[in-house]
């Protein structure tokens, strides 16, 4: 069955390269390559970007919308910038399946309205916990349990996001979110730990979809590792890669206290972040100075798709230290991929990709001293770690490929055209 698969993500490659508009993107690509007919709207900040496109083969509309960012908890229910143009997209296209992403800055929730009355069958995949909070929910992580718990209270009352947000709260907000999501005929969460959050903020009909990878886009030619090496002054260095935004609720501070302890018995590691130099690079950077291992953290500031992958390829091991629910990092996907052992949060999704002691090691990042150890026994044990990379490339390629993600989608949609 043929299927008019109309796509909604806020950001949207070629412009943006974020975790979720990638899973978006192999998606879409991955259903055109099934025979169906595949269109993507998503937003761009600059006015001339905006207008229709094609890229890889995927049409892609593009409409303007920017804000002040203090005005989101309202915009993101109905944004006046894109409502209008979107319609017109649905009338254009037609499609049998709108399946939308992140909507929650841009396009707006109510887009969800529009797709329902456009005629089309309606899903949503969460990929955070936007649908009920307004940023990263940390209020789960309780900074005096130093142990891996496996239970969680993800209920945040309204109370405490009026303390945290003060101005940018809206009381309004989650109420009409819930409105909204009653066009979805399905939410698809991530992970089976988010669908557990939004069951316990009231939000239902959700079904697990894991995101998936295609492994064999992580294998890196042997020639380009020593350039990225002598690029990045790597050689001869024993290195902990970490991606993306290093913020202190993705675990920033804890990774340099963590370095720290580590530098006096490996004093040849270093930490490469791979992603933007921005203010969060700025603090780390302070706070390597007072730590006084400002020579073991790099940055390779933002580098492109294939180079990611090699940044992987020169790892010893791959650290996920968010000290926040991470719904399902997809850098634990691209490390396994890449036959790298991980050490990661116990935090979010990442427990039910990661294999404790199996693929890599599940920590609280609230306590470095136990990050430090778990890494000292990779990085001085290279066969176990050895072993946990070959036993992550074969658990990712048969739980979470990307061919396994897209069937069952395409079986959901199918089921309820």
């Amino acid at each position: 069955m043929t299927m008019k698969i109309l796509i909604l993500q806020d950001d949207f490659p070629p412009q943006s390269f974020g975790g979720a508009g990638i899973i978006a993107f192999n998606l879409a690509k991955s259903f055109q390559e099934k025979g169906h007919s595949v269109s993507v709207v998503t937003t761009v900040q600059s006015k001339i970007d905006e207008g229709e496109i094609e890229y890889e083969g995927l049409k892609i509309f593009r409409i303007y919308s920017k804000y002040n960012g203090r005005l989101r908890a309202y915009i993101s229910l109905y944004n006046p910038q894109t409502i209008k143009k979107v319609k017109k997209i649905f009338d254009k296209i037609k499609p049998d399946v709108v399946h939308a992403h992140n909507i929650h800055y841009h396009l707006s929730y109510y887009c969800l309205k529009l797709a329902k009355k456009s005629g089309a069958k309606v899903f949503l995949t969460a990929h955070d916990v936007m649908l009920f909070h307004y940023g990263k929910l940390v209020e789960c992580v309780n900074p005096k349990e130093l142990s891996c718990p496996t239970k969680f209270n993800y209920k945040i009352s309204a109370w405490k996001q009026i303390k945290k947000f003060r101005k940018r709260y809206n009381p309004f907000r989650n109420l009409i979110i819930r409105h909204y999501l009653k066009y979805a005929n399905k939410i698809f969460t991530v992970s089976g730990a988010l669908k557990e959050a939004l069951k316990q903020n009231g939000i239902k009909n959700t079904e697990i979809v894991y995101n998936g990878i295609n492994t064999e886009d992580w294998q890196v030619a042997p020639q380009v590792i020593g350039e990225f090496k002598k690029k990045y002054n790597l050689i001869g260095k024993k290195v902990v890669l970490s991606g993306g935004r290093l913020s202190d609720a993705k675990g920033g501070t804890k990774a340099l206290e963590m370095l720290a302890q580590i530098v006096k018995k490996v004093p040849n590691i270093v930490l490469l972040v791979a992603g933007n130099i921005d203010g969060h690079v700025r603090v780390m950077k302070k706070q390597a100075k007072i730590l006084n291992i400002e020579q073991n953290l790099i940055f390779t500031d933002w580098i492109n798709r294939e180079e990611i992958k090699i940044a992987y390829a020169v790892s010893d091991v791959v650290l996920v230290p968010s000290v926040c629910f991470d719904s399902f990092p997809t850098i634990n996907l691209e490390a396994m991929a890449s036959m790298k052992p991980v050490v990661a949060t116990c935090y979010g999704g990442t427990p039910e990709i990661v294999i404790d002691n199996a693929t890599g090691y599940i920590v609280n990042p609230v306590y470095p001293d136990m990050i430090a150890g778990k890494i000292l026994d990779l990085i001085n044990n290279p066969q176990k770690a050895k072993a946990f990379g070959k036993a992550g490339y074969e658990r990712v390629s048969k739980e979470f490929s990307l061919e396994k993600s897209v069937k069952e989608y395409l079986d959901k949609f199918v089921k309820l055209l």
